[in-house]
């Protein structure tokens, strides 16, 4: 059975794109904002018995861009469509446990709101821990970004003894997976942050990089701490260039500028979340995952 794709209106770029690869029919899909915010969602022609890929990154605003997830979903379902999501930037992912007594686990609540409203299989990029995939009761996927940030990198910049450094041990398996592709070293920093002020410290490390090419790896930016930290201390040990590549650049309150503050000379980012850095597609990645189904 033939694919069609329904794009969100966080993700035009993403679903045409997608569309294209699979050579699916794009879906109309009519998006129209209520002076207090609301969302009202039309969809143009009949979708009984088709697949339907929705496709909608969920980045600020979170909540709006859930809900037109959730409400298109639910409407395609409702008229006799297997549904199918591809959320490229999956909000709320970093609320995938109880960190601290008496909070929510909100990805769980999330899981069991996409599957009331009758989504079968979910594909997501570079999600912030895969232990999350288990707070699902249906299928979900996380595909990575890392060798697409890495090629694109490769191809366009001149590299001088480049290390790829991680900023935390979470992502030492995304630094490991970005060194493997440009063939380079790579290093993995130590940070802690206090769970209730959110203050972070990366402990300092014994290294010389005079002269050579630094690249901060990350799955996401918000504020801009972690990076911040990272880029001084490689400033610090002699770093001559610095360059980040991140999946999903959320970049709140100022975040581009603090980090190019500190020293970053490059912020390359996939399209996830559309910006000025969004340099590489991920389209091809979901293309991938569902072409085999």
């Amino acid at each position: 059975m033939d694919w069609t794709v329904a794009p969100g209106p966080a993700s035009l770029e993403i679903a045409t794109n997608l569309s294209a690869k699979l050579g699916a029919k794009l879906l109309p899909v009519e998006v129209t904002d209520f002076p207090d915010g609301e969302s009202k969602i039309r969809i143009g022609e009949d979708v009984r018995n088709k697949r339907v890929i929705v496709v909608q990154s969920t980045y600020p605003p979170v909540d709006k861009h859930l809900m037109q997830l959730l409400v298109l979903s639910h409407k395609l379902s409702e008229d006799g469509a297997d549904v199918f999501c591809a959320v490229p930037y999956l909000g709320y992912a970093r609320q995938d446990r109880e960190f601290l007594p008496g909070e929510v686990v909100t990805l769980g609540v999330i899981g069991r709101l996409m599957r009331s409203v009758g989504i079968k299989r979910l594909v997501t990029v570079d999600i912030h821990s895969v232990k999350a995939l288990g707070l699902f009761s249906f299928p979900v996927y996380s595909t990575s970004s890392i060798p697409l940030l890495a090629e694109y990198i490769g191809k366009n910049y001149q590299l001088r003894q480049p290390i790829a450094v991680s900023p935390d041990f979470g992502s030492s398996s995304r630094v490991e997976a970005f060194s493997a592709v440009l063939k380079s070293e790579h290093i993995s920093f130590k940070k802690s942050r206090d769970r209730k002020t959110g203050e972070i410290t990366t402990e300092e490390q014994s290294l010389n990089l005079m002269g050579r090419d630094a690249i901060i790896i990350d799955d996401m930016i918000s504020t801009g701490a972690s990076v911040v930290k990272c880029a001084q201390l490689l400033k610090k040990y002699g770093a001559s260039r610095i360059i980040t590549a991140v999946a999903h650049a959320v970049l709140i309150g100022g975040a581009a500028d603090r980090i190019m503050g500190a020293g970053v000379d490059e912020l390359i980012a996939t399209n996830t979340i559309p910006s000025k850095y969004s340099k590489v597609d991920v389209s091809p990645l979901l293309a991938s995952h569902f072409e085999m189904l």
